[in-house]
């Protein structure tokens, strides 16, 4: 059983920056992607970024490519997601989730319990 517990967010203006971690229990960490995805209030939970076990690949959504950075640590059983550029439309909780690689959330064994980022204007 892998438990991950997310960190790091808070409110911010827009354009400012938050990093939030996800912090993994277990040895199995580096088996899995690690995917970010976020929920806003009355909306579906949306895909934000995955990161391949290795590291080496990291597709974005495109509401957030080239402003978010993945990245992960498996000698930490951590991962990243570095916030940059925020605007008001990124608030929503964001959860942290390992398993397999896509973009879909039901291919996502373990899950974080999230943690908010809000973003004022």
């Amino acid at each position: 059983q892998v438990q991950l517990v997310e960190s790091g967010g808070g409110s911010v203006q827009a354009g400012g920056s938050l990093r939030l971690s996800c912090a993994a229990s277990g040895r199995t960490f580096s088996y899995y992607t690690m995917g970010w995805f976020r929920q806003a209030p009355g909306k579906d939970r949306e895909f934000v970024a995955r990161i391949s076990p290795s590291g080496d690949q990291t597709p974005y959504a495109d509401s957030v490519k080239g402003r978010f950075t993945i990245s992960r640590d498996n000698a930490k059983n951590t991962g990243y997601l570095q916030m940059n550029s925020l605007k008001p439309e990124d608030t929503a909780v964001y959860y942290c989730a390992l398993g397999s690689w896509d973009d879909r959330s039901e291919s996502y064994k373990y899950w974080g319990q999230g943690t908010q980022v809000t973003v004022s204007s």
